[in-house]
C-alpha cells in the first residue's frame, strides 16, 4: 500500500495523441517524469520532433515523435503500423487530439461541424479500435491496459461560446467512453475519460487572447489548471490506484461543474 507502489507507472509504454502542446504535453511530461516511454503525435512534423527532443532532454526519458494526421482512417492505420514496428505492446493510450470551432448559430458551417465531430469522436473510436491489439499485448487481470479519452466540461455544461459541434462532440466522448469501457473491460483494458475545465492551451488561449485573468477570477479555485492537476489525474487512472475505476468521466475544472451556481466555462 506504499504510495510508490500505488502510483508507480515506471517502465510502461504510452501513446498520447496531440501530445506536443497543451493538455497533451502536460500528460506526456507527467508520464516521462515517472519513467514512461511516450509516443506523441501531431500533424506538424517539425514542431512535434522538436518538442519530443525537448521533453526527452528535460526528463531523461524517451519521448518519440510520430507525425501523422489522425483525421483519416489511412492516417490512423499508418500511425498504428509505425507504433507496431517499434513496440510489441502499449500500456496506455491517451486520446487527446481534438479540434474546436466557433461560429454564430445562424451561419454555423457544415465544415465546422464535420471537422470537429470527425476528429473528436470518430477518430477517437477508430484509433482505439486499431490500437486494441497493441493494448491487449500488455493487458492482464492484475495490471490492465488503460485508455483515457479527453473530453471537456463543455460536454457537461452549456458553454458560453458558440461552439455547437465542440460541446456536442465532447458529450459524445463521455458517453462513448462508457460504451467502450463496457466492451473492453472484459479484455482487461480500462477506459475512462477526463473532462478538463480551463487549462492554458492554444485552444483556450486563442479564445481569450492568452489572458486567463478573467477566467481565474470566475473559477471557484481562483486559477486555471496546472500540469500537476491533469498529469496527476492521468497517472492515477493509469496506476494501481486507478485499477478499479472504469467508465468514469472525471472533471478537472476547479469546481465549475459541481459547485458553481452559474455558467463559468
Amino acid at each position: 500500500m506504499e504510495i510508490n507502489n500505488l502510483f508507480n507507472i515506471k517502465g510502461k509504454v504510452a501513446v498520447v495523441t496531440g501530445g506536443s502542446r497543451g493538455i497533451g504535453e502536460m500528460i506526456t511530461s507527467g508520464f516521462l517524469a515517472n519513467g514512461v516511454k511516450v509516443y506523441i503525435s501531431a500533424r506538424k512534423a517539425p514542431a512535434l520532433i522538436e518538442k519530443a527532443k525537448e521533453l526527452t532532454d528535460k526528463y531523461g526519458q524517451e519521448c518519440i515523435a510520430v507525425p501523422c494526421d489522425l483525421s483519416s482512417i489511412e492516417g490512423m492505420e499508418e500511425f498504428t503500423d509505425l507504433i507496431s514496428q517499434k513496440e510489441e505492446g502499449v500500456d496506455f493510450l491517451v486520446n487527446n487530439a481534438g479540434a474546436a470551432w466557433g461560429e454564430p448559430y445562424e451561419t454555423f458551417s457544415e465544415k465546422g461541424w464535420d471537422k470537429v465531430m470527425d476528429l473528436n469522436v470518430k477518430s477517437m473510436f477508430f484509433l482505439t479500435q486499431k490500437m486494441t491489439n497493441l493494448l491487449l499485448e500488455r493487458a492482464s487481470l492484475e495490471d490492465p491496459s488503460r485508455v483515457i479519452n479527453i473530453g471537456s466540461i463543455d460536454g457537461l455544461n452549456v458553454p458560453a461560446l458558440e461552439t455547437f459541434s465542440y460541446s456536442a462532440s465532447k458529450a459524445a466522448v463521455h458517453h462513448l467512453t462508457r460504451v467502450m469501457a463496457a466492451k473492453l473491460v472484459k479484455e482487461n483494458i480500462l477506459v475512462n475519460a477526463i473532462a478538463p475545465g480551463p487549462y492554458p492551451s492554444a485552444m483556450l488561449g486563442s479564445a481569450v487572447n492568452h489572458d486567463y485573468s478573467e477566467i481565474e477570477k470566475r473559477n471557484p479555485r481562483k486559477r486555471v489548471g496546472s500540469a500537476e492537476d491533469i498529469a496527476g489525474l492521468a497517472i492515477f487512472l493509469c496506476s494501481r490506484a486507478g485499477a478499479y475505476t472504469v467508465g468514469e468521466t472525471i472533471t478537472s475544472d476547479g469546481g465549475i461543474v459541481k459547485t458553481a451556481s452559474h455558467n463559468l466555462s
